[in-house]
């Protein structure tokens, strides 16, 4: 993509089917892509009960892939803006972000108020119980997370990590449940980098958990977990107040 780094002029009437647009320039494309959907539908600009344009449309007219285009609107569904209907399209149906994400049959309240007891003790137990080949595979990740500039390969590797941190902890219950929790948590995880910048942070966070669990201390990859959990829910407290 060849996207420049300050956003075009809005022109919010083409983001109805049948109109045309120059390419959006880069915050990040999804970023971006977000950022304008997001301005004209709280704006009112785009009112409620409006149908988006077809992916297509969209990725010709901002100049981007389908995939950042289909990333972008997966946000606007998280944050309760519009809702995708198959074989209907997108449609707005609110006028203000949801004070709570939306994440398929999960909501973000219910990661929060589960994830806590779920993913800290998995933690610990990963600590005194993983294997050579858990922790290699783990480094493996945290590697490439480190290094990955495509956004969604990003989330499918944090999510990858949670889970191998669960199956690590040799508790079939915890993997199972996080295993359950995963398309939920890759939603939420999208949406927090798009709006709340917290790929960095979380790769950071990540480096700790790893660094605990290595050390075998249950204590203390428990406490690592603890606070990225924590940070994670304050960027989502922050995105609310957006």
């Amino acid at each position: 993509m060849n996207l420049s780094d300050s956003p075009t002029p809005r022109q919010p009437d083409e983001l109805f089917a049948g109109a045309g647009r120059r390419p959006l320039a880069r915050l990040s494309a999804a970023e971006a892509v977000l950022a304008e959907l997001r301005s004209d539908i709280e704006s009112g600009r785009v009112p409620v009960g409006a149908k988006l344009a077809a992916e297509a449309a969209l990725a010709a007219r901002y100049g981007v892939s389908r995939s950042v285009v289909r990333e972008a609107l997966r946000s606007c569904a998280a944050l309760g803006l519009t809702e995708t209907h198959t074989g209907k399209g997108t449609f707005v149906v609110s006028g203000r972000a949801s004070a709570d994400l939306v994440l398929g049959r999960y909501s973000a309240r219910d990661l929060t108020e589960a994830r806590p007891h779920i993913e800290i003790p998995a933690a610990g137990l990963a600590a005194t119980r993983r294997s050579d080949e858990d922790l290699a595979t783990l480094k493996g990740i945290v590697a490439d997370m480190a290094h990955e500039d495509d956004p969604a390969a990003w989330v499918a590797l944090d999510a990858t990590f949670h889970g191998l941190i669960a199956r690590a902890s040799g508790n079939k219950v915890f993997e199972t449940v996080v295993a359950d929790l995963r398309d939920a948590l890759a939603n939420q995880s999208e949406t927090l980098n798009l709006v709340a910048d917290r790929q960095g942070a979380s790769d950071v966070e990540h480096r700790r958990i790893l660094a605990a669990i290595e050390t075998g201390s249950a204590e203390l990859a428990s406490a690592a977990m603890a606070e990225h959990l924590d940070a994670v829910n304050a960027a989502l407290g922050s995105l609310r107040k957006r």
